[in-house]
C-alpha cells in the first residue's frame, strides 16, 4: 500500500550523502596501505561496519551513497546498495554501476529512499578515464517534482568543471533540485563557483569538512538545493565507518511537492 506524502504539514526531509569507501572503516593514513587488500578480496569484518552505515542512515529520507560494490569477489557477492537499504529500512534502492569489472569489482553508487521514485535515468559524466557517472531520481511528477542528481566527481580541476558543466544542464530544467555526493571540490573553488552561477542553486554559505574521517580538513561531500527547497538544517555526522564523514541537511518543499511513500512491505528497486 502506498500513499501521498505531501509538506503541507511542513514536514521536513532529512537528506544525507556519504562516501562510504566500499564498507572498509578508516583511522589513519597510512590504512590506505595496509588495508588496501580489503578493494579487492573480501574481509570478514565489512559486512559488520555495513550494518553500522545503515544503522546511521536509518533515520534518513533519502539517502545517497557512494563508492559501493554490486556484487563481486570483494563483497563476497553481497550487492551492496540493496543490502544495506534493507538493514537501513528504506524501501527503494536506485543504483549505478560505474566501473564494471566483473567479478573482481563492481564499482556503484546508489539513492535509497522511502519514496518511489517517478522517473530514473543514468549518466555517464565526460572523463578522460571513464567510469564517472550522476544518478538523476525523480519524486512526484509535473513541474514540482523533486529532482535529485548524486554524483561522484572526478580528482581533477579540469574534470570536475566538464561535470559540473553536464549536471548544470540537467537541474537547469527543473524548478525544485537537489546536488549530492562526493564532488572532491569544496564550495569556494573556481569550478564550483562556476557551477552556482550556471544554476539557481543556493550557496550555502558554509561548507562542512568531512575528509578524511579521523581528522576533517576538507570539504568534499555536499548537499545542494535550489531556493524553493527551504533549508533547515545541516551537519555532519561523526562516525567512523568509512575514510569520509556523512553529511546531512534537513529541508523543506514546497506543499505542491507530493512524494509516493511505501507504508506497506518494504520493496528493494534496482
Amino acid at each position: 500500500m502506498q500513499r501521498i506524502r505531501t509538506t503541507t504539514d511542513q514536514t521536513r526531509l532529512r537528506l544525507l550523502s556519504y562516501n562510504v569507501q566500499v564498507g572498509i572503516p578508516s583511522s589513519k593514513y597510512r590504512h590506505y596501505v595496509t588495508n588496501s587488500w580489503k578493494h579487492v578480496l573480501p574481509f570478514p569484518k565489512r559486512t559488520n561496519n555495513l550494518d553500522s552505515i545503515a544503522a546511521a542512515i536509518s533515520s534518513f529520507d533519502i539517502v545517497g551513497l557512494l563508492e559501493l560494490d554490486a556484487g563481486s569477489i570483494r563483497s563476497e557477492f553481497i550487492h551492496q546498495p540493496e543490502y544495506v537499504a534493507q538493514k537501513a529500512g528504506l524501501p527503494y534502492c536506485y543504483h549505478q554501476v560505474n566501473r564494471d569489472l566483473g567479478v573482481v569489482a563492481q564499482h556503484s553508487f546508489a539513492l535509497l529512499s522511502r519514496f518511489e521514485a517517478s522517473y530514473v535515468r543514468e549518466h555517464r559524466l565526460p572523463s578522460t578515464i571513464p567510469g564517472r557517472g550522476a544518478l538523476e531520481v525523480h519524486f512526484g511528477e509535473g513541474e514540482d517534482r523533486l529532482v535529485v542528481v548524486l554524483a561522484h566527481l572526478s580528482l581533477s580541476a579540469r574534470g570536475r568543471s566538464r561535470q559540473l558543466d553536464y549536471i548544470a544542464d540537467i537541474i537547469n530544467h527543473h524548478r525544485n533540485a537537489v546536488v549530492m555526493g562526493d564532488l572532491n571540490s569544496p564550495l569556494d573553488s573556481p569550478e564550483m563557483q562556476h557551477f552556482f552561477d550556471k544554476t539557481s542553486l543556493h550557496y550555502p554559505g558554509q561548507s562542512h569538512l568531512t575528509y578524511p574521517s579521523w581528522r576533517p580538513r576538507m570539504a568534499y561531500d555536499h548537499i545542494i538545493v535550489t531556493p524553493g527547497l527551504t533549508l533547515e538544517e545541516q551537519q555532519v555526522l561523526y562516525v567512523n565507518h568509512s575514510d569520509h564523514l556523512p553529511v546531512a541537511m534537513d529541508i523543506t518543499a514546497p506543499p505542491t511537492v507530493a512524494l509516493k511513500q511505501e507504508t506497506g512491505h518494504s520493496r528493494l528497486t534496482a
